[in-house]
């Protein structure tokens, strides 16, 4: 069977239903063909969402030189999975494209049988694709930060709300955001586009919507789905987070640092890790948004825990969003199984959690920015 697939969803983030699909697995072969011949030093890579595709990774795997003009590889996965991928020349400033000027989405494929994929990328250069936008507001970088039990250190960007320049005692509520390098900047955003906190939030505040707050954002890392669930890994995570991140801003910066003015959130595995922070440390956040959120990742682990426990040991908000669109599809039964359990265990929705669901929305930065607003507002909105 021979299938001819072009760009389709931006996916940036691994949900990782591996360990819930049947344990079949089937063969993927892909078929790479440019429209010219390349020269000899001219390679191609492959990249999605699972490990053998390298995660998200542009240049960890490359696919086999056939002749001047086409690449091939094979893969495996389990039959059922809902494949994510695209091709790069190893840097997301060199990835295919199938129609000039615009950035691409994601090859899709559900793996329900052995199958090749014969793909025809026009071109291979974006780079002459400028970025959306600049960031809005002040910014400020904190590099290579360690922590213990993480194997790579992080880099984390914090924004800084309209007043802070000028209000020198002013104190400010803390928003910690996942993925923050798809958080406020077009230029390290996956593909190009970002959450565009930066705009949302400067607007919502000119609007008298939403109180003034810090927003920071901490990058992610090739050990993201490990430390974005409920692992040894996601542990030490948070426990950076709580333990030698938070303690910095509140030092550097002129915060609040109480629980009740404290907020995480996240999208796909970042929502989960964002519910668990919540979870975890009850007495650090007091809020909590969980966009697009992998709940059933890990055989509904967290269900099954959540529910034979005695909920959030400190009153908690929650906010909670899927789309209905792809693999987004794939989260609704998860987000309406949590709010089943929220409400069993005493919480209200529309006061003590929110529930909204887009039936057109994808799993990307497109869609989350274009609903970000919602999270803001029900997180920090003025009463």
């Amino acid at each position: 069977m021979k299938c001819v697939w072009s760009a389709g969803l931006l996916v940036l983030l691994t949900l990782g239903f591996v360990a819930d699909l049947d344990a079949q697995r089937v063969r993927v072969g892909i078929t790479v063909i440019t429209p010219q011949k390349t020269p000899d030093d001219f390679h191609i890579f492959i990249t999605g969402n699972d490990a053998s595709m390298g995660n998200w990774n542009p240049g960890a795997v490359e696919l086999r030189r056939e002749n001047d003009s086409t690449w091939g590889g094979s893969f495996s996965f389990p039959k059922g999975f809902f494949l994510e991928y695209k091709l790069t020349r190893g840097d997301w400033r060199m990835q295919a494209i199938y129609e000039e000027g615009k950035i691409p989405g994601n090859n899709q494929l559900r793996v329900d049988g052995d199958t090749t994929l014969v793909v025809r990328p026009r071109a291979w250069s974006v780079a002459e694709i400028k970025p959306s936008g600049k960031i809005v507001g002040s910014v400020d970088y904190l590099k290579g930060l360690k922590g213990k039990g993480l194997r790579y250190g992080r880099d984390v960007i914090v924004w800084l709300p309209p007043s802070y320049a000028t209000q020198k005692k002013r104190r400010y509520s803390v928003l910690y955001m996942h993925d923050g390098q798809n958080v406020f900047d077009p230029n390290t955003s996956f593909a190009g586009y970002d959450w565009r906190v930066d705009d949302v939030a400067d607007s919502l505040i000119a609007a008298g919507s939403m109180e003034e707050i810090l927003v920071v954002g901490i990058y992610n890392s090739p050990d993201r789905m490990v430390e974005y669930s409920d692992t040894p890994e996601g542990r030490a995570y948070a426990d950076f987070v709580v333990h030698k991140l938070k303690p910095m801003i509140d030092k550097r910066y002129r915060t609040l640092p109480e629980r009740e003015h404290t907020a995480v959130m996240g999208s796909s595995l970042g929502g989960l890790i964002s519910f668990l922070f919540a979870w975890w440390y009850p007495d650090v956040f007091s809020r909590t948004g969980c966009v697009s959120s992998a709940f059933s990742y890990g055989a509904n682990k967290l269900f099954k825990e959540f529910k034979n426990g005695d909920g959030f040991r400190q009153p908690v908000k929650i906010y909670m969003d899927c789309g209905g669109v792809g693999s987004e599809a794939t989260l609704k039964p998860g987000m309406d199984r949590m709010a089943g359990l929220l409400k069993a265990k005493g919480y209200k929705e529309g006061k003590d959690f929110m529930r909204f669901y887009d039936d057109r929305a994808e799993h990307n930065e497109r869609s989350w920015a274009a609903r970000v607003w919602r999270p803001l507002v029900f997180l920090f909105g003025k009463e």
